[in-house]
C-alpha cells in the first residue's frame, strides 16, 4: 500500500532535502524505502556500522541517501548541511526520525531553506479505504499504527502497546532528553488517556502524581516532541467569551483510550490533524485545529480555521438523535462556517434548518486523507 505522502515527497526531493517526522513505527522507514530507487543507501543511526560511518563524517557516494534517526547524533545538522551544500545537484537526501526534527534543528547551524518537512500520521479511514462498520470498529479498537492494525488482534495490540511505550521511554527519550526519572514519565504517560476529551489540567496531574508543576509541564512537552501526544488550543474570537488557556490533548495511538466516546473523539481528532498537517506541510496553507469552549461551558469538539477564520466546526457523538445546542450556538455566531455533527452508530443523515450537517463517520472521514 502506497502511503499518502509518497507522491509529495518524491516531488519535493527534486528540489530540496526532505525530512519526515512522526511517531515511532508509523511507517516512515517503509515509506522511505518504498519510494527510493533500486540503487540507494540507507543509514540507520541505531545500527553500529552505520553509526560509525556517520561519526567519521564520511560522504556517501550514492545519489539517493536515506538517514534514519540521525537526529540522535549531536552534530547531525552540520554533517547533513555539509553534504547538501556540496552535492545538492547530484544527490537526493531523505531524513526520517521519531522526534520532531524541526525542534532538534533549532540549536546549531540552521538548515532553514534547505529542506521540506512532513509529518507522517497513522493510517486513517480514507487512506485504508474503509467503508464498513466492521472495518471502522477494527480501526477504532486497534488504532492506526500499521503493525497492530494489520495484526487484526486485540491481544497483539495490547502487547504492542506495552512494548511501544517501553521503547519510546527507555530508548528514544532517554537518548535525547536529560531526564532523570523515566519511571515518573511512564507513570504520567499511563494516566494521560483518562483525560482525553477534557481540558488538561497540569495542576491536577501534579497533585495526583505528587510532582512539581514544572516537571509535569516538561514531561508533556517531551511527549509532544516525541509524537506520543498532541495538544490543541481553544479557539478565541471577539464574538465569543471563550476560554484562552486550557488545552486539550489527544494520543497518536488512540487505541490506548479506554472510554469508547473519548476514543472516538480521539480518532476524529487524529483524522483532522493529519489533514491539517498535510495542508500546512504540502500546500503551505495557514490552517489550524482548535476546539471551542466558552465561560458558560458551551463546547464544540473541533474548529478548523484558515487564515484565523473558522471554516469547519465538528462535534463528535457515539449516539445522538439531535444536534448539539452548543454547535447550534456556534453556527449562529459564525453562519458561514460549515458545521457538522458526526456520529459513530446512527445511520441517519440530514441537514438541519440551521444549516448544520448531521452525518455518519463514513461520510465525514472520507473527505480527508
Amino acid at each position: 500500500m502506497d502511503r499518502y505522502l509518497k507522491k509529495p515527497v518524491c516531488e519535493d526531493l527534486k528540489r530540496k532535502m526532505v525530512f519526515i517526522g512522526g511517531p515511532r513505527q508509523v511507517g516512515k522507514t517503509t515509506l522511505s524505502l518504498n519510494l527510493a530507487p533500486k540503487k540507494h543507501r540507507y543509514f540507520n543511526w541505531d545500527i553500529l556500522e552505520d553509526r560509525e560511518f556517520i561519526l567519521k563524517q564520511h560522504i556517501p557516494t550514492d545519489k539517493f541517501v536515506i538517514f534514519d534517526e540521525i537526529h540522535k547524533f549531536r552534530d547531525w545538522r552540520n554533517y547533513v548541511k555539509g553534504i547538501y551544500d556540496k552535492h545538492k545537484n547530484e544527490k537526493k537526501i531523505l531524513i526520517t526520525g521519531s522526534a520532531r526534527l524541526d525542534y532538534y534543528r533549532h540549536s546549531g547551524d540552521s538548515l532553514q531553506g534547505r529542506y521540506h518537512y512532513y509529518r507522517l500520521h497513522p493510517l486513517t479511514v480514507k487512506e485504508l479505504g474503509i467503508q464498513t462498520e466492521k472495518d471502522m470498529n477494527s480501526l477504532l479498537t486497534l488504532g492506526g499504527f500499521p503493525e497492530p492494525f494489520l495484526s487484526g488482534s486485540k491481544r497483539q495490540t495490547l502487547r504492542w502497546q506495552r512494548e511501544y511505550r517501553s521503547r519510546v521511554i527507555n530508548e528514544d527519550i532517554s537518548s535525547l532528553e536529560l531526564s532523570q526519572n523515566l519511571s515518573q514519565m511512564e507513570l504520567l504517560l499511563l494516566r494521560l488517556p483518562e483525560f482525553v476529551g477534557s481540558p488538561l489540567s497540569v495542576n491536577s496531574l501534579r497533585e495526583d502524581l505528587n510532582l512539581a508543576y514544572k516537571t509535569v509541564a516538561k514531561y508533556l512537552d517531551i511527549f509532544e516532541r516525541m509524537y506520543l501526544i498532541y495538544r490543541i488550543h481553544p479557539f478565541s474570537s471577539q464574538k465569543l467569551r471563550a476560554v484562552k488557556k486550557e488545552k486539550k490533548h489527544y494520543h497518536y495511538n488512540w487505541s490506548e483510550v479506554q472510554d469508547e466516546g473519548a476514543r472516538f473523539e480521539n480518532l476524529i481528532a487524529s483524522h483532522l490533524l493529519k489533514w491539517v498537517h498535510f495542508q500546512q506541510d504540502y500546500e503551505g496553507k495557514d490552517i489550524n485545529l482548535y476546539y471551542f469552549r466558552d465561560t458558560d461551558k458551551r463546547e464544540v469538539d473541533f474548529i478548523i480555521t484558515e487564515n484565523k477564520k473558522p471554516i469547519k466546526a465538528i462535534e463528535c457523538k457515539l449516539k445522538a438523535k439531535d444536534i448539539s445546542p452548543h454547535l447550534k450556538y456556534f453556527k449562529a455566531k459564525f453562519p458561514k462556517t460549515e458545521c457538522i455533527q458526526v456520529h459513530l452508530e446512527n445511520k441517519k443523515e440530514y441537514l438541519s434548518r440551521e444549516g448544520i450537517k448531521f452525518l455518519s463517520w463514513n461520510h465525514v472521514l472520507n473527505q480527508f486523507i
